[in-house]
């Protein structure tokens, strides 16, 4: 599943991210990356481990958190720090699927990357390329947001960056371990969660609507791993 969240983070919050970002000094991206992506990876990232990148991140996290959407399509167990990158001057990041298993930055515990979120940090016209380019069933889907606004998608999805041509690129990204690991299960479980608000919207809590709540809960009593 892939969903647009919008305005994940305010007007005040992209200031203060975007102006840590234009001092901060940055490292080469394929230095996080495995053997195999680092030869297709052609950006610039924020080192993880610094004081100042870990206090915007949780901003970010804290942000997402608070949002409806992203709770009900990703019904997160473990959310991991999220880093953050910038492509300029042709950086790209060719055809790959993200690690299966992360570690989180700070207590290096192991987490399953079942949903991944790119939160965007630039405008679109600030920037010439730079497309997120996901693959699914349906065919490619090509996402270039608004500062302030996320995209989700299932980890196992092919997925790539276009080089940016002019500009700066600058965004926040994160994985997600759900409380249900099947990404088609989730997706069904969002849009019965979806479906339950709209109807409440005009029915309120009609015998009907607690039903269907009621087979909301029990669907997720049986998938969830905890």
């Amino acid at each position: 599943m892939m969903l647009h969240i919008p305005q994940v983070l305010t007007s005040a919050q992209l200031r203060e991210i975007r102006q840590h970002l234009q001092q901060a000094t940055w490292q080469n991206g394929a230095l996080s990356a495995g053997q195999q992506a680092a030869q297709r990876k052609h950006n610039l990232q924020l080192d993880s481990r610094s004081p100042a990148t870990q206090q915007l991140a949780e901003v970010v996290r804290a942000a997402l958190m608070q949002q409806p959407l992203f709770i009900s399509a990703v019904l997160p167990k473990q959310v991991l720090m999220p880093s953050f990158n910038c492509y300029q001057e042709g950086g790209q990041y060719g055809n790959h699927v993200d690690a299966a298993i992360q570690y989180d930055a700070l207590t290096r515990l192991p987490v399953r990357t079942d949903v991944s979120t790119t939160v965007f940090l630039s405008e679109p016209e600030e920037y010439e390329g730079g497309e997120l380019i996901i693959e699914d069933t349906y065919g490619c889907h090509e996402v270039k947001l608004a500062a302030g606004d996320a995209v989700i998608y299932s980890a196992t999805s092919l997925h790539r960056v276009e080089p940016v041509t002019q500009g700066q690129r600058l965004a926040a990204f994160l994985w997600t371990q759900s409380m249900v690991r099947d990404d088609w299960q989730r997706h069904m479980l969002f849009n019965l969660d979806m479906t339950i608000l709209r109807l409440r919207q005009q029915l309120q809590d009609s015998p009907e609507v607690i039903a269907l709540t009621s087979h909301y809960h029990n669907l997720l009593r049986q998938w969830t791993e905890l």
